[in-house]
């Protein structure tokens, strides 16, 4: 099964995505990609996946147009705040899903503040991408 997550810049909540839904199933061939891919991983992001055991270093931030030729089972959109576009994505889609969350990227305030943030976030994402494997992709493979 094919699955594509996207958000704007492919550094931080569709690489956590990406991370957890691999770790699901080794079955799932999971890619991540942004509109405006930054062209690499937010270094914080990295860092609170790897405090729960998945290293998501080696992932690459990828433009969408790499994938715009392939045929997709799922393509899930992450981005949530309301000053963001979400990415369209005009290939091949069998199930087209909209997961928000907001960017912890973004906080603001002391450094403990800003990493309690992208942990939270990192949880949602987690639970979400669960409760979708369990209840509607795993059922299909």
């Amino acid at each position: 099964m094919n699955v594509l997550i996207l958000c704007t810049g492919n550094s931080c909540r569709s690489q956590m995505a990406h991370g957890f839904l691999q770790s699901f199933d080794a079955r799932l061939n999971v890619a991540s990609a942004g509109t405006e891919a930054s062209g690499m991983l937010n270094p914080k992001a990295v860092a609170v996946m790897k405090e729960i055991g998945l290293d998501i270093s080696h992932h690459t931030s990828n433009s969408v147009d790499l994938y715009l030729n392939e045929a997709w089972d799922y393509v899930i959109t992450v981005c949530g705040g309301v000053n963001e576009n979400c990415p369209a994505f005009f290939g091949k889609v069998t199930h087209r899903l909209h997961i928000g969350f907001e960017d912890p990227s973004h906080a603001v305030g002391s450094d403990d503040f800003i990493w309690s943030e992208f942990r939270r976030v990192r949880d949602q994402i987690s639970e979400a991408f669960l409760k979708l494997y369990n209840e509607q992709i795993r059922p299909a493979l």
